[in-house]
Order: C-alpha cells, then structure tokens, then sequence
C-alpha cells in the first residue's frame, strides 16, 4: 500500500517546493518562503486550526497560489478531512496537469481510501508530467505490489492449498512494511 509515511515525507518536502514555484512564479522566494512557513510552522506542532486559518487568509488575498493549496491539502488532511483534500487537489490537479506533486499527493490519498485504480492514473499522470519524480516512480512501485497482494489474497481464497501463494502475500507484505 502506498504507506502513510510516504505522504508525511512528502508532505514535509513542501518547504523545498514552496521554494521552487516561487522562483517558478518569478517570486521572490525568501518572502514567499516566509508565507508558507507561518502555515508549515504550526501545521508541524500539530496546530492545526491555526494553520488552516493562515492558508485561508493567505488564500483569500492571493487566490491562485497553488503551492499554498497544496499545502491546505495538507492541513485538511491532517485535520482528517481527506474528502476536502481530495476535492483541494482535484481541483488543481484539473487547473495545473503538469504539476506533478498534485498528482502523487492526490494518488497517496486515493489509496488509503481505497480507490486504487484513480491512485494508479493519478500515478501514471504524475510520472508522464515528470518521468524522473523518484517519490512518484517509488508509490507507483508500492501501489502495484499493493495491488499484486490483493490478487495473491483472492487466488489464496479459491485455492487455500497452495502454498507458494501464502508466500508471495507474505513477501508482499514483507516489501509494503519496509517502506520508510
């Protein structure tokens, strides 16, 4: 499965990315650094509602800063409203296709809900936009061993005698569990 200590590593990678779209933007990136730190500070000491209430005001004033939606994403995630994430990042996903950080957070959510097969194009959209993205090509790689362990677990239930399918759940999961 596409381990939630995949999306918290990324997510906590957005400081660097804040850095980027801002020199992206033609930004200047210390000053737009600092508006992304006020969310990222409190949203690291579990503060939440303090977090979402500065990405809203930044939002309200500066409505097209998607790095500041990706990172609202983020707060409502960790406030456990992933619906509001996920329609966040949809969202973008639609508005910026290119982005590639929206697509592997969106495809991060998707699988812990259970929708695998939107995790999986949201996946393949994130690698076609930037075929070099090693966290996207690395949740791709855990999605599929994912999906190979269910498939091992449905075959195992027609045929609970063989043997050599215990083995493969078992390494499997072996292989999910030795993710960072």
């Amino acid at each position: 499965m596409l381990h939630p200590r995949r999306l918290h590593r990324h997510w906590l990678s957005l400081r660097w990315t804040a850095l980027l779209f801002a020199a992206w933007l033609g930004l200047s990136a210390p000053a737009h650094a600092d508006v992304y730190d006020e969310v990222l500070r409190p949203l690291q000491a579990g503060q939440t509602g303090q977090a979402r209430q500065r990405a809203e005001q930044h939002l309200q004033q500066q409505p097209q800063d998607v790095q500041m939606r990706l990172i609202l994403a983020q707060v409502q995630d960790a406030q456990g409203q992933t619906a509001d994430a996920v329609a966040t990042l949809e969202a973008l996903a639609a508005r910026h296709p290119e982005l590639p950080e929206v697509h592997n957070n969106l495809a991060v959510l998707y699988a812990r809900q259970g929708r695998l097969e939107l995790a999986l194009q949201s996946l393949q959209s994130a690698i076609r936009t930037r075929p070099d993205y090693a966290v996207a090509l690395e949740n791709l790689g855990d999605l599929h061993t994912r999906l190979a362990q269910q498939a091992y677990g449905r075959a195992q239930q027609i045929t609970p005698a063989l043997r050599r399918l215990s083995v493969k759940i078992d390494q499997s999961r072996q292989i999910l569990q030795t993710s960072p």
